[in-house]
């Protein structure tokens, strides 16, 4: 099974209608929450949208050039959902890159996320966000992906599991994590988002934070504990 079917699944099945992600952006003012169900949605999206529009397979490298953010959790469980390797940062063999509004990569396919927080498209030519949209809430793989089947970087599906599972030990059972690290490499996307998942918890991601306002927000959101 996928990193996705493994450690995002069970909180699914155990209650859709909790939050998974609750997203901050300190430069904008904005506050967006996704349940379990939401964002399996866009996971189930995402994953069709690689499949079905851009052929990509199981092993198929896609890279993710996206800040901390909601529509990166979309693409980070659509990928793995659909079997691909994750490479964060440039990647020469990728076959979809997906970047920021203004970024670019070296890809066979490169999409823009929007990183609206409401998930307005961002125009490009290759639009993430609008083309994912149009795209099924339900993900059949074709086969079952194997233990050994790379997932993040130059690491397995089983050791990436594995990983999270041991970081995810360390946060209590369904953490409320308040979080202020960047995915920007392997190592922070498993200590920022799957061992929270790992964990059973939820996620408060600030992004461009206001060190003023962390107070305060760990007392509306109940946090239990502060990454970063």
């Amino acid at each position: 099974m996928s990193v996705t079917e493994i450690l995002f699944t069970p909180l699914l099945k155990a209650d859709s209608g909790r939050p998974l992600i609750t997203h901050y952006d300190d430069a904008t003012g904005s506050r967006i929450e996704l349940s379990r169900a939401t964002v399996k949605n866009w996971a189930a999206k995402t994953a069709n949208w690689l499949r079905d529009e851009h052929d990509v397979e199981p092993g198929d490298t896609v890279a993710v050039l996206l800040p901390s953010h909601w529509q990166t959790v979309g693409v980070l469980l659509g990928a793995w959902w659909c079997g691909a390797r994750v490479v964060i940062g440039p990647a020469e063999d990728a076959k979809v890159a997906v970047v920021a509004p203004g970024g670019t990569a070296d890809a066979d396919v490169v999409a823009v996320a929007s990183l609206h927080p409401f998930g307005v498209g961002s125009g490009a030519p290759v639009d993430y966000t609008d083309d994912a949209r149009a795209h099924g809430d339900d993900f059949f793989p074709w086969e079952p992906l194997a233990g050994s089947a790379p997932a993040l970087g130059d690491s397995t599906v089983d050791e990436v599991v594995a990983a999270a599972r041991e970081l995810g030990a360390k946060l209590g059972d369904e953490p409320r994590v308040l979080s202020i690290v960047e995915w920007d490499s392997s190592s922070a996307v498993l200590e920022g988002f799957l061992a929270v998942l790992a964990a059973g918890g939820s996620l408060v991601q600030v992004s461009n934070p206001d060190a003023g306002q962390l107070t305060a927000r760990r007392e509306t959101e109940k946090v239990t504990l502060q990454l970063g």
